[in-house]
Order: structure tokens, then C-alpha cells, then sequence
């Protein structure tokens, strides 16, 4: 009994930081849901009477405004939390979307090889060597700057991530007894891919997504910041940063609580990802 106890006590402290990255996740992800019971006020009223009130620690402040109020006199304590729903939103269907095409491509690549994984590999190395921004700007030129056509644009840009080790997992798998027992019997290669294979790469699958949530987070805020992304009045934390980027000087706070926001909802989704990573780790189960 004791040494199970030591052996779990063990395991909780070397998943500290995945606890403190999940409590992060968890407060934003309850911000997010309610954000209309949690928000003191309408993210999109403007009180210009009211504008650049600074935060209540501040000469000026006032507990109405915690974190006081932007340019057109919006509350940014209101704005930042209902900018978690678009952080959040565009980070996790944009990692499904480019899952879908990332996993699928790998297994095709690594279970029938050749001509297949030729023509994967190269459109993986394409894809790789282009700038990030140049394709984002060319797919927003093409499709226009919306909520819907950031999340296309970040999963079509993000699958590659997934790709490579999906394929050299599958690499892998395809010579197993199970794979070279169901092609024995006569199972369909589509029967194998996504009955047999698939099962066996999920947990990396979950690892590469859990991670690359927080990515899509700081690009999605990336594009917005630059202009090309979520458009205004919506509130997103990319959007806030760039509004507030010319008084960083004296209105600091502009800038620097959707700064601070996207920092910790990046490193408590890391520090999240580094835990899953942990637990599906056979090295971590052995110990």
C-alpha cells in the first residue's frame, strides 16, 4: 500500500505542471461558456465619456472598470473575456480541421508508400517552406478576413504537423502480425487503415492536437493584431493587442492585459499537452 502510495505521489508531482495547465484551461474554458453571466458588461457598448479609464489600482480607476476601459470606452475586463470564446473556438476547429487532413494524408502515405507517400512527402516539404504569412495572406486575399475563413486557413496551413509522425508511425504499424493478419483474411485496406491503424496512433494524435491548440491561439491572435484576422467589433485577444499597440506608453494597459491573456492560455494548454504527452508515454507507465 505504501509503495503505491509513493508510486502516485511520484507520478502527481511529476504532473504538477498539468495540473496547473488544466486549473488555466479550465477557469478560461468557464470564462468562455459564460461569458454573458461572467462579463460585468456588453463587450460591445461604447461610452466614449468613459474612455481610457485606468485599472482600479491606478489614480483614476474605478471598481466598475477593473481593468478599466479601451478607446471608444468598451470594458476590457468584458472584452477579454469574451474574446476566450474566439481564442478557443478558432484554436480547437482549426486543429480538428487540420487533424482531419494531416492524419489522413500520413496513413495513406505510410500504408501504401511509393507513388503515395512521394507525392505526400513533397506536398508536406511544400508546404513546410513557405512562410506562414505568405499563405495566410494569400488565402485571406483569396477568401476574405472572417471568423469562418481564419479557422479554414489556419487547419489548411497546420496539418503538415501532423503528417510526418502519423507516417512514421504507420511505417511501423503496417508490419505488425495484427495488419499482416487482417490483410490474411482479406480485409479492405480502408478496414485496416481506420480499424486496425488508426486505433494504435490516437494517443499521438491526441498529443500533436493538445499542443498545437495553443499555436493556433498565438497565430489566430497574430493575424488579428496584424488586421487580416478576426475583424472588429468582435472581441478577440489579437485584435485588443493591436488596438492598444500605439499607447503602449501611456494607456499600457491596453496592450498588456490581452497580452498576459494569451500568454497564460498558451502556457496552460502547453503545460496541459506536456502532461497528456506524459500519461501516454510507456515510459512514464513503467515507472
Amino acid at each position: 500500500m505504501g509503495s503505491r502510495y509513493r508510486i502516485f505521489m511520484y507520478k502527481l508531482w511529476k504532473l504538477k505542471g498539468a495540473l496547473i495547465g488544466g486549473l488555466a484551461v479550465g477557469i478560461i474554458c468557464v470564462c468562455a461558456i459564460f461569458a454573458p453571466y461572467v462579463a460585468p458588461h456588453d463587450p460591445y457598448l461604447q461610452q466614449v465619456p468613459k474612455r481610457l479609464i485606468p485599472p482600479v489600482w491606478i489614480e483614476g480607476g474605478t471598481m466598475e472598470y477593473p481593468l478599466g476601459t479601451d478607446l471608444v470606452g468598451r470594458d476590457i475586463l468584458s472584452r477579454l473575456i469574451y474574446g476566450s470564446r474566439v481564442s478557443l473556438t478558432v484554436g480547437c476547429l482549426s486543429v480538428i480541421l487540420a487533424s482531419i487532413i494531416g492524419v489522413y494524408l500520413g496513413l495513406i502515405a505510410g500504408y501504401y508508400g511509393r507513388l503515395t507517400d512521394t507525392v505526400v512527402s513533397t506536398l508536406v516539404n511544400i508546404m513546410l517552406a513557405f512562410p506562414f504569412m505568405l499563405l495566410a495572406l494569400a488565402f485571406i486575399a483569396v477568401l476574405g478576413p472572417s471568423f469562418k475563413n481564419i479557422i479554414i486557413i489556419l487547419g489548411i496551413t497546420g496539418w503538415p504537423m501532423y503528417t510526418r509522425p502519423i507516417r512514421a508511425e504507420v511505417l511501423s504499424l503496417k508490419q505488425q502480425e495484427f495488419v499482416l493478419a487482417a490483410k490474411a483474411i482479406g480485409m479492405r485496406n480502408n478496414r485496416i487503415l481506420f480499424l486496425q491503424i488508426l486505433p494504435n496512433v490516437t494517443n499521438s494524435i491526441i498529443v500533436i492536437a493538445s499542443l498545437e491548440v495553443a499555436r493556433m491561439i498565438i497565430l489566430e491572435s497574430f493575424l488579428s493584431f496584424l488586421g487580416v484576422g478576426i475583424q472588429p467589433p468582435t472581441p478577440s485577444w489579437g485584435g485588443m493587442l493591436g488596438e492598444g499597440r500605439s499607447f503602449m506608453l501611456m494607456q499600457w494597459w491596453l496592450a498588456a492585459f490581452p497580452g498576459i491573456a494569451i500568454f497564460i492560455a498558451t502556457l496552460g494548454i502547453n503545460l496541459l499537452g506536456e502532461g497528456i504527452r506524459d500519461i501516454f508515454d510507456p515510459r512514464f507507465k513503467d515507472i
